[in-house]
């Protein structure tokens, strides 16, 4: 009996190592053949644009995922196979996970599918219901808790992120999940080789970070997409914004929101798009402070908080 355990056990094991065909442990390699088949000849299409297109696939173990084609000027097949080993040693709730990869005749990456797409589109898109409040915020606390996950608890931490609406997806319950990560270019795969980034350069990341947060809650509390970002920060900067506040607020929320709440997120966004954020704010206080307002809300309400 044991020793037919240890055989099923292995058998098992090699059918992982082949199934897996990449060596890297958690992504699943695919041919090209699986992936035209998964995509209905990759006739599922969810968007394209200047980054490329991305397809919907159905694959036969029942996953659902977004097939991502990677340019070949983009990464080299290394430098590939490198960012797809970082990728998938990221597991966190608020990351939109890899799930797989192709290196074949032509490159893909395989992540989840977010059934309720782009965060843009719900505060661009007119036909889309619009969101309330409370999502709002629970999105902001969830795109800080991953940022914090990949600065704090990642080994190197992980700066290569573009924070804003069309990065951030939103799953069936309208969780919000941070994609794209390490693949604005070989930055990441960099970091990993050499192991040391500089106080510095840390310092300054964690600035960029911080800005392109501070005008993400902008994006939250407005709905408008802030092209013009100079205009936004000059506002917000001003000695007298605080009486232009509620004529900035989306125009979709109505008058269904907290007050003291829209008020504390503008002061946090105002102390992220600082010049220079001299301030020093970090992501975790950021984190802890969105977190304080959604326990107070709570507690106000005589409601669970909104974890």
């Amino acid at each position: 009996m044991e020793h037919r355990l240890l055989r099923r056990l292995k058998a098992l094991t090699l059918l992982w190592r082949r199934r897996s065909r990449s060596g890297i442990p958690f992504v699943k390699s695919f041919t090209y053949k699986e992936i035209n088949k998964a995509t209905s000849g990759f006739g599922m299409i969810l968007e394209s644009g200047p980054q490329g297109t991305t397809y919907k696939a159905r694959f036969p173990d029942g996953l659902v995922g977004a097939v991502k084609r990677v340019r070949s000027h983009q990464l080299q097949n290394d430098s590939f196979l490198k960012s797809v080993q970082l990728l998938g040693r990221l597991h966190h709730h608020h990351l939109v996970k890899l799930k797989g990869f192709s290196k074949g005749k032509e490159r893909f990456l395989v992540f989840d599918y977010m059934e309720n797409g782009r965060l843009k589109d719900y505060l661009h898109d007119p036909l889309k219901t619009p969101l309330n409040w409370r999502t709002r915020l629970q999105i902001a606390i969830d795109i800080a808790a991953a940022l914090e996950y990949l600065q704090n608890f990642c080994e190197p931490p992980v700066y290569n992120v573009s924070i804003s609406s069309n990065n951030i997806f939103l799953d069936e319950n309208f969780v919000a999940k941070l994609s794209d990560v390490g693949f604005a270019g070989c930055e990441l795969i960099c970091n990993s080789e050499s192991n040391i980034i500089s106080e510095d350069t840390s310092e300054q990341r964690n600035r960029r970070l911080v800005f392109q947060f501070g005008m993400l809650l902008l994006e939250l509390i407005t709905g408008q997409s802030l092209l013009n970002e100079a205009e936004i920060v000059h506002w917000i900067q001003e000695s007298e914004f605080a009486y232009s506040i509620h004529k900035m607020v989306d125009t979709d929320l109505g008058d269904q929101y907290d007050s003291k709440e829209l008020g504390s997120l503008l002061v946090m966004a105002r102390m992220c798009t600082k010049a220079e954020n001299d301030t020093s704010i970090s992501i975790r206080q950021i984190l802890r402070f969105l977190q304080g307002q959604t326990e107070h809300s709570a507690f106000k309400c005589g409601k669970t908080k909104i974890i």
